[in-house]
């Protein structure tokens, strides 16, 4: 299978979030609300999601850390999935264990709409004049347009 990436949100897919030429999408670009604050002080908020497979949600339940706390399932699952994030030459599960909760929160949402819903896109409904919309959860930081 090719790896197609979409890098922004206005490029061209058609409604299942699948690129023009036919193309399964299977990693996704995202921007961390906050940012992984690296070793050396450096602050890592974009990154690269790829689809999970299988053997990426089955794998964590045998690991050691997984089964004294299996809340930690989603620090491992994560850790597999990420495939980059800012210049980091590695992303696992030592990155997600020290990220903010607000970037793991965000993180565990664009992983489930990613897999459980093909896309990245949401509906929203403006609350001042009632006018409904999509938004692209891949976009920009919190505020951009």
């Amino acid at each position: 299978m090719q790896r197609v990436i979409a890098t922004r949100p206005g490029e061209a897919t058609d409604a299942a979030g699948e690129a023009d030429d036919g193309l399964m999408r299977t990693e996704f670009t995202f921007e961390l609300p906050r940012g992984y604050v690296g070793p050396d002080g450096t602050v890592h908020r974009r990154g690269v999601m790829r689809l999970a497979t299988a053997r990426d949600e089955l794998l964590p339940l045998y690991d050691a850390r997984v089964q004294e706390n299996p809340a930690y399932t989603t620090v491992v699952l994560l850790g597999r999935v990420i495939t980059s994030l800012g210049t980091l030459s590695t992303v696992d599960s030592s990155v997600v264990e020290n990220m903010f909760a607000s970037d793991v929160a965000f993180l565990q949402d664009f992983y489930r709409r990613v897999n459980a819903e093909g896309h990245t896109r949401i509906a929203v409904t403006c609350p001042e004049c009632s006018h409904r919309f999509t938004a692209d959860l891949a976009g920009g930081r919190l505020g951009e347009s």
